[in-house]
């Protein structure tokens, strides 16, 4: 019993030690609809080779004034528990017009 608990903590330790950020930059004045376009980016050897490339221009669709913000989330992090055994992390890029 005393194992499992110990198991438990170190799991829960771990979990919580992981990190999300966020960049997150403006073109233009900002967003102004609030209109969201988000697609996944996947990455390779530990972060060091792109799988596919999201263009946040493109994502905008036209737009003069928008807000890109790049984050691994929570959702990112666990996906990247599961695929780090490959060495395949996502992120999330996020276009609000």
């Amino acid at each position: 019993m005393k194992k499992i608990l110990v198991a438990v903590v170190v799991v829960v330790l771990c979990f919580s030690l992981m990190g999300c950020w966020t960049f997150q930059h403006q073109v233009g004045t900002g967003a102004a609809t609030g209109v969201k376009v988000e697609k996944k980016q996947w990455f390779i050897l530990w972060g060091l080779v792109p799988l596919n490339k999201v263009d946040s221009k493109a994502l905008a669709g036209g737009a003069e004034n928008y807000t890109v913000k790049t984050q691994q989330s929570f959702v990112d992090v666990v996906i990247g528990v599961i695929t780090g055994y490959v060495t395949i992390y996502p992120q999330t890029v996020t276009v609000t017009k």
